[in-house]
């Protein structure tokens, strides 16, 4: 599974790449090979790379895959002149990347106190960590509703999470965990569709409420927050404002969001 590396690369190791798919021209997913030893929870993040001469070039990504799945898989955007995924954008099937096999992360139940509603508020390749954890079980055993939103500019971008949804449904072994508990609420911020504007526009206005039955409640709700640096400090924002408390791996609350990277 894995080859020797340079010293200079020492604790890192290397994987085949498994698969690729580009979404959209900007964004695209692959799977590699998972170390027999890997260990994870669901919505942590693992340092990835690609070598880069005497020192590897590596960044924050969350894993995609559920804690049990046999392959590892990313969900990424591509930057043209990034440093690393300028590179990544272009692998194929049979090529190495890097991994620190060290995941983290406070996007994880551990972070949460118990509640009824798990709410995960994404945007863009934000959905990632959240790809993982409603493929978790764990998560319909914590909670009675399971609610996933996303939100995007076009359309075309949201398919990814349609991807997902449509993969759980199909999937009979899944379906008998998750039943009727898991919902998905994406919206488009440019291109017209059914439903339009930003979850914190959905929140102010009533729009969240009405489409998911209740109000952000410090009692049953408990919040999960990906995106850009300007979407967490609006969301947290809310939160903080509809009584929650934000928590951590070692002091637990009502919402946490994840600063590691933005989409």
């Amino acid at each position: 599974m894995t080859s020797e590396l340079p010293k200079a690369y020492r604790g890192l190791v290397s994987l085949k790449v498994k698969n690729v798919r580009h979404w959209t021209e900007k964004t695209f997913s692959f799977t590699c090979e998972r170390p027999d030893s890997f260990r994870f929870r669901s919505g942590e993040f693992a340092m990835i790379g690609l070598p880069n001469g005497d020192k590897a070039l590596l960044r924050a990504y969350s894993i995609a895959s559920p804690n049990w799945a046999e392959e590892l898989e990313f969900y990424s955007i591509k930057v043209a002149d990034g440093p690393l995924t300028s590179r990544l954008q272009h692998i194929k099937v049979g090529d190495d990347i890097l991994i620190r096999p060290k995941p983290v992360g406070t996007l994880v139940h551990d972070a949460l106190l118990p509640g009824k509603r798990l709410i995960m508020f994404s945007t863009g390749t934000g959905i990632a960590p959240f790809a993982s954890v409603i493929r978790d079980p764990e998560t319909y055993d914590k909670f009675d509703e399971v609610i996933l939103t996303q939100t995007c500019r076009e359309m075309k971008e949201l398919d990814y999470g349609k991807h997902l949804m449509a993969e759980i449904e199909g999937d009979e072994l899944l379906q008998e965990v998750v039943g009727d508990k898991l919902r998905f609420i994406c919206t488009t911020t440019r291109e017209k569709s059914e439903q339009m504007g930003r979850m914190t526009e959905w929140l102010r206005d009533g729009r969240f409420k009405q489409a998911t039955g209740a109000a952000l409640s410090p009692e049953t709700d408990r919040v999960m927050i990906c995106g850009s640096m300007e979407m967490l400090a609006e969301h947290k924002e809310l939160c903080e404002a509809a009584g929650m408390v934000e928590g951590s791996n070692s002091q637990p609350g009502q919402f946490v969001i994840e600063k590691a990277f933005v989409d």
